[in-house]
């Protein structure tokens, strides 16, 4: 009998837990989709704005110096507390880094807001921790369920965002455990996002893939060594940018000193096309040819807007990368444009966050099944290659343990 009320009481706190979860981090995802989409439309039109990015900036580092507190390690803290859970996360964080993205997205800093999406989803998720008693086996797959909620609702594509929330801290064999109510939550959240519209970027097909050849696939790992190379390429730059901002010593003058060049780059080009996501950019690099140098300038303010301490993540402006690195690449390689920009878009990505299953995955779910052997060897192919560089400090093993 006890163990009946056990087995009831175990099913009635994750049951709970999946629903709510779902339905607050969906529903963040959608508000925040509605205002990131909202600040980038008054940027555009009014670009006087850009201008004051550098006080912008400051404002952004003072409120986490005076209030942030640990929400200042952003991602590299939830990986932290997986490993060795101390504390739960502080709710703070999700305000303060939707507000951020905001403020750092409006006044023309180039950032994305994958980031933003896995820190509300994980201090979200873990605030359910004072109303159940998790084990700390438990609140690592309480903290993976967030990150797969906050990632599968903010890019509709739940079977990626629930690889991703267990693949970004290592996939293993123990992992598997959670993974019912990580493929739950991450699923429901995304149908909850879709419930506010259509709020989501939608990408070309790749509906007929080269056949398989010995030729093609020894392209497709060419694709791959490059997009791996690029990985290590933005993982360098911005610790050169940081080495360098950390030698500013009064931390206000750092994002003031980012914010400027930023601003004036903007300004001196006549061209916003590098700053914010880079949506508009990221689908022409399916439909036609760009300049070859559109990934090299948004490795270089990406890293920069990040390092001088703005806000916002890594992921969408990694997509903006990889697809134009393809787009570059298609002069040279004999493969379907489409195809290459979507090679790039998650073979740069795959590299940067060691997370080659869920890059592929998400290639499937973006660009459909037809290339999933394409999109798994270049995904595979950028992960080995980019070897142990990527945008998360705190992250451990970056090997894969079943590879």
């Amino acid at each position: 009998m006890k163990s009946a009320n056990n087995n009831v009481s175990f099913l009635f706190k994750w049951f709970c837990t999946i629903l709510f979860v779902s339905a607050v981090v969906g529903s963040v995802s959608a508000l925040f989709l509605v205002l990131l989409n909202a600040v980038t439309s008054f940027r555009e039109s009014h670009i006087w704005v850009i201008a004051l990015l550098p006080f912008a900036g400051i404002f952004i580092v003072w409120l986490y110096q005076k209030y942030g507190g640990t929400a200042n390690k952003g991602n590299n803290l939830i990986l932290e507390e997986y490993y060795h859970p101390k504390k739960r996360m502080p709710l703070r964080m999700s305000p303060f880094i939707i507000l951020t993205t905001l403020i750092t997205h409006l006044f023309g800093g180039s950032a994305g807001r994958e980031g933003t999406a896995v820190q509300y989803g994980a201090s979200i998720a873990d605030q359910f921790s004072r109303f159940f008693n998790f084990t700390k086996a438990e609140r690592r797959i309480l903290l993976m369920c967030g990150m797969a909620a906050g990632f599968a609702s903010l890019f509709g594509t739940p079977w990626a965002g629930a690889i991703f929330g267990m693949e970004v801290v290592r996939l293993g064999k123990r992992r598997w455990k959670g993974i019912i109510p990580i493929l739950l939550t991450a699923h429901l959240s995304s149908v909850v996002c879709s419930l506010y519209g259509d709020l989501h970027t939608h990408y070309p097909h790749v509906e007929v893939p080269p056949a398989f050849s010995w030729a093609t696939w020894g392209w497709i790992v060419v694709v791959g060594v490059i997009c791996g190379l690029v990985a290590i390429l933005f993982h360098l730059c911005g610790k050169w940018f940081s080495t360098a901002f950390r030698k500013i010593k009064w931390t206000l003058l750092r994002p003031f000193i980012g914010g400027v060049i930023i601003a004036l780059g903007v300004y001196l080009s006549g061209s916003t096309k590098y700053i914010g996501l880079g949506i508009p950019t990221i689908l022409e690099a399916f439909e036609q040819q760009l300049p070859t140098y559109d990934f090299l300038i948004k490795v270089l303010l990406t890293t920069l807007t990040l390092s001088a301490g703005f806000k916002g993540g890594e992921v969408t402006p990694l997509f903006f990368i990889g697809a134009t690195l393809g787009n570059a690449l298609f002069l040279f390689i004999p493969l379907p444009l489409v195809l290459l920009a979507a090679l790039g878009f998650i073979a740069v990505f795959s590299g940067c966050t060691k997370t080659p299953v869920a890059c592929c995955i998400m290639g499937m779910e973006l660009f459909g099944p037809q290339a999933v052997l394409w999109f798994a060897t270049a995904c595979l192919v950028s992960y080995w290659v980019s070897g142990r560089f990527g945008i998360y400090n705190s992250q451990r093993n970056r090997r894969l343990r079943f590879l």
